[in-house]
């Protein structure tokens, strides 16, 4: 137990930035979705994650084949031959393309200079929404995997390789299929998390308007610190290769939800989203908390 809780203090030293975005994670999906839906998608993601990676490093499914360097083992946490933060960091992960997903798939409004998402249960569950989910997943490591692969460069450290290498930066096509498999499937499950959790007790945060906002900023914060770092080991290639694969996607967003503030509807819209969830309160409106607990 002590070498334990040694390995854990370690784990968390070691790789403070991890769990900086984890804690972002818990507070920004505790207000959007629940408390209890972060916490249940903190378990199921990571145990999807930890097996998708497991299977990897035995059968080379589904990223391809990879190997961990257990420089560290004995001093962080690991797994069975994974390293548990690697894990872990799926999660928030996930979750902040899953919120960027739903900017493009909900209706939108502005009140003041607050961005609100007229969602719905629908919307949050559908199949659109976690196909854009999966593909924003695949971004984020398009950004990150390089960089990590470096990681003798920075203070993550030499962790993993890929045994014969890749022609993305060191990194094979078959992890980002794989990565765009896992996520798919975690996003799944933090669907299937909503919908099996309805009808339950949950203080939910919808006197905040700005809830929404958070993953978002969690997805763009994950971002800048991996170009950040990128940039700052002097691989100014791969930085702006990253930048360019982003930029598009990050211009036609943009471009969308200007299109969706402009659009007739909304009045529609958040009748629809009042309905689902009634406890919500909109900037600069009269309508106030009430109703059952979502």
């Amino acid at each position: 137990m002590e070498a334990f809780f040694h390995q854990a203090v370690y784990t968390v030293v070691l790789r403070p930035y991890v769990f900086a975005f984890l804690l972002v994670y818990l507070f920004g999906c505790s207000l959007h979705l629940g408390v209890k839906r972060a916490l249940a998608f903190c378990i199921a993601g990571y145990l999807i994650a930890w097996a998708s990676e497991y299977s990897s490093i035995h059968n080379g499914i589904p990223y391809g084949p990879y190997y961990y360097i257990e420089e560290t083992k004995g001093k962080e946490l690991w797994v069975l031959g994974v390293p548990f933060m690697d894990s872990l960091s799926y999660v928030f992960l996930a979750y902040a393309s899953y919120s960027v997903a739903l900017m493009v798939t909900s209706p939108a409004t502005a009140r003041g200079k607050i961005l609100y998402l007229l969602e719905t249960k629908k919307i949050r569950r559908s199949l659109s929404t976690r196909i854009f989910a999966a593909f924003f997943f695949v971004y984020l490591d398009i950004i990150i995997d390089p960089v990590a692969l470096l990681g003798d460069r920075w203070f993550l450290g030499r962790i993993y390789g890929y045994p014969e290498g890749g022609v993305y930066f060191g990194i094979p096509i078959s992890n980002f299929i794989g990565w765009l498999i896992v996520g798919f499937v975690m996003i799944y499950a933090l669907q299937k998390i909503d919908r099996l959790l309805d009808g339950t007790p949950d203080r939910s945060g919808y006197k905040y308007a700005w809830r929404y906002l958070i993953g978002p900023g969690l997805y763009l914060g994950v971002m800048a610190f991996n170009l950040a770092v990128t940039f700052s080991i002097g691989e100014y290639r791969l930085g702006w290769t990253g930048l360019f694969i982003v930029l598009l996607p990050a211009l036609l967003l943009f471009s969308l939800m200007k299109l969706k503030l402009a659009a007739d509807g909304a009045g529609r819209a958040v009748e629809a989203h009042l309905l689902d969830f009634p406890k919500a309160v909109l900037p600069g409106s009269a309508h106030s908390a009430s109703g059952p607990p979502v």
